[in-house]
C-alpha cells in the first residue's frame, strides 16, 4: 500500500450518481415501513410519503450547493467543517459515519425479512456478515466497479417496481381507500416522522463528490433524477399497495411488497417482489460502505482522525478507510439490534439536515469570493430557514428516545474534538469570514483551499476563456528587462481600451506583487486586478525568453522571498461585478501553467498564435488548414464575414505563410491558410464533424488537415 497518491479518482459519471441516489433510497422505506405506516396514517399513509420529502428538500438542495462548490470527500462533514468549523465537522462527521454503519447493517438485517419467505430457515446474521464482507471486498476495487454493480442492482430494481405499478396500477380496488381521513392530522404528520428515513439515502451521493466527474453539472442533476425518481416509486407503490391488500392483511406486514406481488401475479410476483427487495437492500450496503468510508478518510486528513484512515493505494482506494467501516458494520450486528438503533441515528441526520441548510447561510453570508457553487438552491434565504425549522420539528414529534440519543452523539463528537483533535487543528470555518465583516477574525486558509478547489474544477462551460486568450494582446521579450519595465509595457497596451490610466494599472499591478496577491510558480506570473467600470475580461500573453526575476513578499511582514525567475506573464483584468469567473479563469491558467512541458512549449513557441494555443483547452479550439478538394475548401476565397459558423465560435486567428493574420470580417480566405477557430465546446464539436470527420483526417498535435 502506498500513501503517495493523495487524490480519489474521478471515476463516477451522472449514471453512477443517479445509482447511488435511487439504489439507496428505495429499500426498506419500500419494502418494509409502509406496512407499519398504515397502522396509524391508514388508507392516507401515502400521503406521508409525500410529506416527508418536503424537509428534505432544503437540504438536498443545499447539498447539491455545496457539493458543487466543494467536491470533496465526506460530503457533509466536509461542508460543516468548512463553514461552521472543526468542532461542528467533528459532531457532524463522526454521527454521520455512525448513521451510516447502522443503516447499512440494519438494510443486511431488513433482507432477512424477504429472504425469509423463501428459506425460513435462514441465519440472517451470518449471512449478513458475509455480505458485508463481500460489498468490502468489491469496494476495494475502486469506485468504478463499485459504481457498476450499483448500476446493475438499481435497473433491475427499476424494473420489476415498473412491473409493480404498472400489474397492480390494474387490481387497484378504490374502495380500500374509503376514510381516507379518519385517521387525522395529528396521526399523518407522525407517520410523516416515521418514513422520512426513506429519503434518506439520497444524501449519500455527496460523501462520494470528489469521485465525481463534471460535479457541477453530474452531482444536481443526479440528485434532483433520484429524487423525482424515489418520490413516483413511493407514491405509486403504496398507492398499489393500499389499493390491491385488504387492511388487515397489509396493517403491521412486514413484508408489504411481496405480499401485494402475490395478490397480484401469485407465486412468482410475490418472488418476483423478492428478487427486488434482494436488489434494493444489496444496494444498500454497496453504496452505504462506499459513501460511509469516505467520512473517516475526509477526517483523517483534516487529522481529526488518525492519519492511517487517509492512506490511499497505488490506485487512489482508501483501504484502511473502508477495512474499519467494514469492521464497525459487522460488530454493530454482532453486538446490536441495527433495526432500532438505524431509526435512532435517523433522528441525527436530521439534525445534520438543518446544519447544512445553515452552512449555505453562512457560506454566502461570509462573502469569500472563491466560494463559487455551480449550482445555487433557490429561493434564498427562506427555503433553508424552513430546512432549518422543519426537521427540529420533526425530531420533536419522533419522541424523546431519538432526541436522548441525537444529545449523546453530539456531546461524544465534542468530547473527541476536545480530547483528540482539538491540538491538532489550525483551521477555522467560514463563520469566521462573516465575523470579519462585524470587526472579528477571519480564517484565510479556508479561501485559499477554495481557490485550490476552483483550480481542480476548471472553468464552466460557457465562460468565455477562450474568446479571452483569442483576443488577448502578446508582448514578446527577448532580452533581459526588470519586472517593472514588463509591467509598464503591460499597462500602455491594455490601457488603450480601458477607462483607466496606464500608471493607475502599474501602480495596481506593481502593489499587488509586493503583498503577494501576484500568483508566482512554475516559471510563470498571474497579476491581476478587477476593475468597477468594465464589462468584460481581458488578458495580455507576455514572452520573456531571457526570463525575469520577480520577488513577492513572504507571510511573514517585511520579509521578501527569494526572487523566481519568470518567462511567461499573464496581465488579466475582470470585472469587479464577477469576482467568481476571474478566480476561475486565474485558476484556469494556473493549472494550465503547471503541466508537464509548458514552460520548454511556451519557450520555444514559434509566435503568438501559438502561445494562445497553449492555454486553449483542445474541446474549445479547432486549427484547420484549407485545401482543394476537401470539405473545407468551400472557405476558400471567401470573407470572413461570410463563413457560416455555429454561434459562439470564432475565428482566432489566421496564419498564412508563417505570418499572423488579424482575422476581421473583410479579411479573404485563401488556399493554405491554418484558421483557429475557438468557441463553446458542442459548437466546435459541430466544425470538427463538419470539417475533420467528414476528411478522415487530424494529426496528432489537434490541427485538422484535410
Amino acid at each position: 500500500m502506498s500513501d503517495a497518491s493523495t487524490k480519489l479518482k474521478k471515476e463516477l459519471g451522472l449514471l453512477d450518481v443517479y445509482a447511488i441516489a435511487v439504489g439507496t433510497t428505495i429499500s426498506g422505506g419500500f419494502f418494509l415501513l409502509p406496512g407499519l405506516a398504515v397502522v396509524d396514517a391508514g388508507p392516507a399513509m401515502e400521503v406521508s410519503y409525500l410529506l416527508a420529502v418536503l424537509p428534505l428538500v432544503p437540504a438536498l438542495l443545499s447539498m447539491a450547493e455545496l457539493a458543487t462548490a466543494m467536491p470533496r470527500a465526506g460530503g457533509l462533514y466536509y461542508f460543516l467543517d468548512r463553514s461552521m468549523g472543526p468542532m461542528i465537522g467533528t459532531v457532524g462527521g463522526l454521527g454521520t459515519w455512525l448513521a451510516l454503519i447502522l443503516k447499512t447493517a440494519f438494510a443486511l438485517i431488513g433482507m432477512g425479512a424477504y429472504l425469509r419467505l423463501l428459506f425460513p430457515d435462514v441465519a440472517v446474521i451470518p449471512l449478513a456478515l458475509g455480505l458485508a464482507a463481500a460489498f468490502g471486498i468489491l469496494n476495494l476495487f475502486g469506485a468504478k466497479k463499485t459504481g457498476i454493480f450499483q448500476i446493475i442492482l438499481t435497473a433491475g430494481l427499476l424494473i420489476i417496481l415498473v412491473w409493480f405499478a404498472g400489474a397492480g396500477a390494474m387490481q387497484v380496488d378504490m374502495a380500500r381507500f374509503a376514510g381516507f381521513w379518519d385517521a387525522g392530522a395529528q396521526a399523518l404528520i407522525s407517520t410523516t416522522g416515521l418514513v422520512v428515513v426513506s429519503y434518506v439515502g439520497l444524501t449519500k451521493v455527496v460523501s462520494v463528490a470528489e469521485e465525481v466527474r463534471n460535479p457541477e453539472r453530474t452531482l444536481p442533476l443526479g440528485i434532483i433524477l433520484g429524487l423525482i425518481t424515489s418520490v413516483a416509486a413511493y407514491a405509486v407503490g403504496t398507492w398499489v399497495m393500499t389499493g390491491v391488500l385488504p387492511m388487515n392483511v397489509f396493517a403491521g406486514s412486514l413484508t408489504p411488497a411481496a405480499t401485494a406481488a402475490e395478490y397480484i401475479a401469485g407465486g412468482w410476483g410475490r418472488n418476483l417482489m423478492i428478487l427486488a427487495a434482494v436488489f434494493a437492500f444489496f444496494a444498500v450496503a454497496n453504496a452505504g460502505i462506499l459513501s460511509a468510508s469516505r467520512y473517516p478518510l475526509a477526517m483523517s486528513r483534516d487529522q481529526i482522525l488518525p492519519r492511517a484512515l487517509s492512506r490511499l493505494t497505488a490506485g487512489g482506494i482508501p483501504v484502511i478507510a473502508i477495512l474499519v467501516t467494514v469492521a464497525l458494520i459487522m460488530a454493530s450486528l454482532l453486538l446490536f439490534d441495527p433495526t432500532r438503533i438505524a431509526k435512532l441515528a435517523s433522528a441525527f441526520l436530521l439534525i445534520v439536515f438543518a446544519l447544512n441548510c445553515l452552512a449555505v447561510i453562512v457560506m454566502r453570508e461570509s462573502r469569500i469570493q472563491s466560494y463559487d457553487p455551480g449550482y445555487r438552491s433557490p429561493f434564498y434565504p427562506w427555503m433553508h430557514i424552513l430546512g432549518i425549522v422543519i426537521p427540529l420539528e420533526l425530531i420533536g414529534e419522533m419522541g424523546w428516545l431519538p432526541m436522548l440519543f441525537t444529545g449523546g452523539m453530539i456531546l461524544a463528537g465534542i468530547a473527541w474534538y476536545s480530547g483528540y483533535a482539538r491540538t491538532r487543528v489550525t483551521r477555522d470555518g467560514a463563520i469566521y469570514h462573516y465575523f470579519a465583516r462585524l470587526g472579528e477574525r477571519r480564517f484565510e486558509g479556508l479561501d485559499r483551499e477554495l481557490r485550490g478547489i476552483l483550480k481542480e474544477k476548471g472553468l464552466r462551460e460557457r465562460d468565455p476563456f477562450e474568446m479571452l486568450v483569442a483576443n488577448a494582446a502578446v508582448i514578446d521579450i527577448e532580452e533581459g528587462v526588470d519586472f517593472e519595465t514588463v509591467v509598464e509595457q503591460a499597462s500602455d497596451v491594455l490601457a488603450r481600451d480601458l477607462p483607466v490610466t496606464s500608471e493607475e494599472l502599474r501602480t495596481t499591478f506593481l502593489q499587488g506583487t509586493r503583498i503577494g496577491a501576484t500568483p508566482v510558480s512554475h516559471g510563470a506570473a498571474l497579476p491581476h486586478m478587477r476593475l468597477p467600470d468594465i464589462e468584460h475580461s481581458r488578458i495580455l500573453l507576455v514572452r520573456a525568453r531571457a526570463g525575469i526575476p520577480v520577488v513577492t513578499d513572504t507571510d511573514i511582514p517585511g520579509e521578501h522571498g527569494e526572487p523566481q525567475t519568470v518567462y511567461a506573464f499573464f496581465f488579466l483584468i475582470s470585472p469587479e461585478a464577477d469576482p467568481s469567473r476571474h478566480l476561475r479563469i486565474l485558476a484556469q491558467i494556473a493549472g494550465r501553467v503547471d503541466d508537464a512541458g509548458f514552460q520548454n512549449d511556451w519557450l520555444s513557441a514559434p509566435g503568438p498564435l501559438h502561445l494562445k494555443e497553449l492555454l486553449c483547452r483542445d474541446e474549445h479550439y479547432l486549427s484547420l488548414t484549407l485545401t482543394m478538394d476537401t470539405p473545407s475548401a468551400h472557405l476558400i476565397d471567401r470573407p470572413v464575414a461570410d463563413i457560416d459558423l455555429p454561434e459562439g465560435v470564432l475565428v482566432a486567428a489566421i496564419h498564412r505563410g508563417g505570418e499572423l493574420v488579424v482575422p476581421r470580417g473583410e479579411t479573404v480566405l485563401h488556399a493554405g491558410d491554418r484558421l483557429t477557430f475557438v468557441g463553446y465546446p458542442q459548437e466546435v464539436r459541430q466544425l470538427f464533424h463538419r470539417f475533420v470527420v467528414a476528411a478522415g483526417t487530424r494529426d496528432d498535435s489537434g490541427e485538422a488537415t484535410t
